[in-house]
């Protein structure tokens, strides 16, 4: 059994200090992370989805004792505060968006990185289930370690019911986003990441980690969200998963964050009469929007 440990902050804590502890650990837990009244009407969504969710059908990853439901900007509401939260949303831009120097010509510029949601997901792990193999979730983009300081993705797991080591708490190897790729992570390094409902564990993307077993009598639902660098294809496609009529309906910083924006560094834009414009130049206007087939 592992000797390290994740520490656990107050959600009175800065954002400053939660980035402190995230470099160094590679987590940390936020207690009290989700006011208790947005937490049930968030549990109430979340619970919605997944009923609609069967088990998974392999053993390998995905759990056959688990069920999962993406697309969670399109079925809950209250998404928007988890991203919106100032320690979660806060601790993204600071580890995320460090400023790059390019050459353009004779030209030394700074270019800052945009940031984007690239995945959501509520995890429902039910009795009987076996923990999940131990990853890291930048898999998803090849990354490679060391990464000299450029993390490609901060995740939250936010605890909708209590996660103990008995329901399958989250594994983690505190002090793993320092190994290189060639380290292989042992079940004895890790630790668990227990917490009460309505705290959350912020992770980087090159943490190992993984769902543990759930000996429990009862199921251990869990809410995560990536939120990326704006370089790296989202892992989940935000286009196809909210409808046109949900994503208009969404603030302003929040329909940036699926991905309706354009970066310094000239990511995903559109060109409309020579012009490489920003998509969220889209939403502003009506006129756009029914030329380009997207409302009647």
């Amino acid at each position: 059994m592992s000797t390290a440990s994740l520490v656990t902050l107050p959600g009175t804590a800065s954002v400053e200090q939660v980035v402190e502890i995230i470099e160094r650990d590679g987590g940390v837990i936020i207690a009290d992370f989700m006011a208790s009244d947005v937490l049930v009407e968030l549990k109430a969504q979340i619970d919605a989805a997944l009923d609609t969710s069967s088990f998974g059908h392999e053993n390998f990853f995905v759990g056959t004792s688990t069920r999962r439901a993406s697309r969670l900007f399109a079925r809950c509401s209250r998404m928007v505060d988890v991203v919106m939260h100032p320690l979660y949303l806060g601790a993204a831009r600071k580890i995320l968006q460090k400023p790059v120097d390019v050459w353009f010509g004779q030209e030394r510029t700074t270019v800052t990185p945009q940031i984007q949601i690239g995945m959501t997901q509520a995890i429902q792990i039910h009795p009987g289930q076996g923990k999940q193999p131990l990853h890291r979730d930048d898999t998803s983009f090849l990354w490679r370690h060391p990464n000299y300081g450029r993390e490609a993705r901060l995740q939250i797991m936010l605890a909708i019911t209590e996660f103990t080591e008995a329901t399958g708490a989250t594994k983690v190897i505190p002090g793993s986003h320092k190994w290189d790729d060639e380290r292989c992570p042992q079940p004895e390094e890790t630790v668990n990441a227990e917490m009460a409902a309505g705290s959350a564990l912020l992770f980087i993307g090159s943490t190992y980690h993984g769902g543990g077993t759930n000996s429990s009598d009862t199921p251990r639902t869990g809410l995560t969200m990536g939120i990326d660098l704006g370089c790296v294809r989202q892992e989940e496609n935000q286009y196809l998963s909210i409808p046109f009529e949900t994503l208009k309906g969404l603030p302003s910083e929040v329909q940036r964050l699926l991905g309706w924006d354009a970066g310094e560094n000239f990511m995903g834009w559109v060109e409309r009469g020579g012009k490489m414009l920003s998509p969220h130049t889209f939403l502003e206007s009506e006129d756009v929007l029914k030329s380009l087939g997207l409302v009647g």
